[in-house]
């Protein structure tokens, strides 16, 4: 075996090393070293590069800019989202369609009328039926009922019965798809004077109406086996928020 530094075994396997394989040959080189300190040496080399990695850069990026050079890009003002266009008619009230709806619908549809005759509220109303029809082998809303409800801007619904099973599909669901009732908004606030398990409740629970599990897609995959899928998609998700955090008018 070569006795010079770095000469390489042609065996690795079996070179065992001694401390005459660090040793130099010729007779030139009197000092004798120990191989325990040259590894030393080796290591401490090696320790204090990385020592030197490690350390926190002191150099500031060129491209790092101060706060006052950085831009901000405002985006354009857009119209406000579920923005209302009813307008009063010439005896200053507005008209609202009104659905009574099933079961005790027509009954609760009474006392808003006399409430709000009673507040002096400048609504009048127009009463239509819902009553499903097929239109290409789809449930639909009859024609004058939607008709009055987008000349109107406004409606008030009554409980509507959905068949459990059988007939048509909920009439609540086909409201929503008729007409993009994307927004369910929910406010809750406590009555002074009423006592409640909490007190001064004071918020609005806004809802995406139309998508999600309101999607309605669904179908039988076997006998006993019903896949419903969940559609969610990012316009609606941003209109929905954009409805929920617009200033209020």
């Amino acid at each position: 075996m070569p006795g010079r530094i770095g000469a390489a075994p042609r065996d690795l396997n079996s070179f065992s090393p001694s401390p005459s394989s660090f040793l130099p040959t010729t007779s030139s080189f009197s000092p004798r070293i120990d191989p325990r300190d040259l590894f030393k040496m080796i290591a401490a080399r090696n320790f204090s590069a990385a020592r030197q990695c490690l350390r926190p850069s002191r150099v500031t990026p060129r491209f790092a800019a101060p706060i006052a050079q950085i831009r901000f890009y405002a985006s354009p003002a857009q119209e406000a989202v579920a923005k209302f266009k009813g307008q009063k008619g010439p005896d200053g009230k507005y008209t609202v369609t009104l659905i009574e709806g099933d079961g005790i619908g027509p009954e609760i549809a009474q006392s808003i009328k006399d409430i709000f005759e009673a507040a002096k509220a400048p609504v009048k109303w127009e009463s239509v039926d819902v009553t499903p029809i097929l239109k290409d082998g789809k449930t639909a809303i009859p024609d004058d009922a939607i008709a009055s409800v987008r000349r109107n801007y406004v409606a008030l619904k009554g409980p509507l019965a959905t068949p459990v099973g059988k007939g048509h599909v909920s009439l609540n669901l086909t409201l929503r798809r008729t007409f993009n009732l994307f927004a369910n908004l929910r406010p809750c606030k406590s009555i002074a004077g009423y006592k409640t398990p909490y007190d001064n409740v004071d918020t609005v629970l806004i809802r995406e109406n139309t998508e999600g599990e309101y999607s309605g897609i669904e179908h039988v995959v076997v006998d006993g086996v019903v896949q419903s899928i969940k559609l969610i998609t990012k316009e609606a998700s941003e209109r929905v928020l954009r409805f929920a955090f617009q200033p209020l008018s």
